[in-house]
């Protein structure tokens, strides 16, 4: 799936995650802001690289912002800014 402008989904609120995404070039660019990052962070980021790989986005800059977020909801973000970035 093709990056074709920018998306966002999610809120700052506690418990969910927002995610900004861009179109970019030459692979996948991920920055993560989390207050739990020492604990959850490679998990965060394997979460965030399945669902891109699972959609099929190969280039593309995204930014997450977690406030402790569950899997599921960091999934959900995820997906919904890349189905936004690619209307």
């Amino acid at each position: 799936m093709e990056i074709r402008k920018q998306a966002i989904a999610g809120t700052l609120q506690s418990n969910d995650c927002q995610v900004r995404i861009v179109p970019g070039e030459g692979g996948i660019d991920l920055s993560i802001e989390s207050s739990v990052m020492e604990t959850f962070g490679k998990q965060i980021e394997n979460t965030i690289r399945e669902t891109l790989v699972r959609l099929g986005v190969e280039d593309c800059r995204i930014l997450v912002e977690d406030r402790g977020a569950l899997d599921y909801t960091i999934r959900a973000r995820v997906e919904t800014a890349v189905r936004r970035a690619y209307e």
